[in-house]
């Protein structure tokens, strides 16, 4: 029990700090709970709930950034409504094998989503400058696009904010702080709406839950205060080894590969 404990608070704790400063916390905090014995569906699940407070002070941290686009943030908001709830609704759908076997795939996409998510958002960054006036189509079809970076979230909140980046990248937004904001904003929402359903379900594993979100919330608050001192490139290098590690076990684990 005492064991179990610290497993699961250092898993949020170290998840917290890597969230803080690089990005990619839950390819430790969703494995910690999987490692416990918490089902696959059910630990994403909770590691959605395990996420969505820091969300929600980054979000609030970059508020003034997101009330420079005020006019736009109600469709965000609908967009991210709609979009978890059909996500987290596809994930309460699929049976637990199945989504049991998806996990290394997903975790793969996330891992490359990590490790190239700059390059595709400097790609995607030159390709929105070349069509500022986009046509009434191209407008479609990246609503479309936001949707289903919403949907994804709902389903599999790993990787989530590295894709809105790209979205917000392709729509030809270039503010990098006002991105983030609108980023943790869809990530925020996204979560929301899901853990409602995740709750209604009776999905969440509160004990394991509340260990790794307590965890989190302290390893945001030592990393606010250290990250200034981190080289940021090398914990974006630790995130990736953890990332390949993790995704290599699941593959062996789940097809004996």
């Amino acid at each position: 029990m005492l064991f179990e404990v610290l497993f699961l608070f250092l898993a949020g704790f170290f998840g917290g700090v890597l969230n803080s400063i690089a990005g990619g916390g839950s390819f430790i905090t969703f494995p910690a709970l999987l490692f416990v014995g918490v089902p696959p569906i059910s630990a994403n699940a909770t590691n959605t709930f395990s996420s969505c407070s820091g969300y929600i002070s980054g979000a609030y941290a970059f508020r003034r950034e997101l009330m420079a686009h005020r006019t736009e943030l109600p469709r965000f908001v609908l967009v991210s409504l709609v979009g978890g709830v059909g996500g987290a609704w596809l994930l309460l759908q699929t049976p637990e094998t199945l989504f049991q076997e998806a996990i290394p795939w997903l975790l793969l996409f996330a891992t490359l989503l990590f490790i190239l998510g700059g390059r595709i958002n400097l790609v995607l960054r030159g390709l929105a400058s070349m069509h500022r006036h986009a046509s009434s189509v191209g407008q479609l079809l990246l609503l479309i696009f936001l949707l289903g970076v919403c949907v994804y979230g709902g389903f599999f909140n790993a990787g989530l904010g590295i894709i809105t980046l790209s979205y917000l990248a392709l729509a030809g937004y270039a503010d990098i702080n006002a991105m983030n904001g609108i980023k943790l904003l869809v990530s925020t929402v996204v979560s929301l709406i899901a853990i409602a359903l995740f709750v209604f379900d009776g999905v969440i594993a509160w004990y394991e839950g509340t260990l790794v979100l307590l965890g989190t919330l302290t390893g945001g608050y030592v990393a606010a205060h250290a990250a200034r001192r981190l080289p940021q490139t090398r914990v974006r290098q630790f995130v990736i080894v953890v990332s390949v590690a993790v995704t290599g076990y699941f593959f062996y684990h789940t097809y004996g590969m």
